[in-house]
């Protein structure tokens, strides 16, 4: 309470100190709608940027299903055992067309392998036998 009264007793000076105390809540105040006036720009900018409406339009459960991703990882739901489950299955199926096709090479090679072997073999074989005959 003290300090209450000692700030009305002072009345030249709390007439000053309202005057810039209003200043300054109208510099605040036009700063702040300063700020949101750039803050929708922003928005509109990058909306355009992104042309979300022309997405949403162009595939739609292509947006919804990233709107749930971000959802998702937005929730708090990245750091979760979940995820890590995810994260495993996506990596492996990821990795199954590489090793498909380093076994369908190593099978082409075996099986180029055994017909040089066979046909070389069996050239001998058959032209010695044509040979015999």
């Amino acid at each position: 309470m003290a300090n209450y009264e000692n700030t009305q007793s002072n009345g030249s000076q709390s007439s000053t100190g309202e005057a810039g105390f209003g200043h300054r809540v109208d510099q605040i105040g036009s700063d702040a709608a300063h700020l949101w006036g750039n803050a929708r720009s922003a928005v509109t900018d990058l909306g355009q940027t992104l042309d979300l409406k022309g997405r949403v339009d162009r595939n739609p459960y292509g947006m919804v299903a990233a709107a749930l991703g971000v959802g998702y990882v937005l929730g708090g739901g990245l750091f979760t055992p979940l995820t890590a489950r995810i994260i495993k299955l996506g990596v492996r199926l990821a990795a199954l067309p590489f090793v498909k096709d380093e076994l369908v090479g190593m099978a082409e090679a075996a099986l180029q392998g055994y017909q040089a072997g066979v046909g070389q073999g069996g050239q001998g074989g058959q032209g010695g036998t044509g040979k015999i005959s």
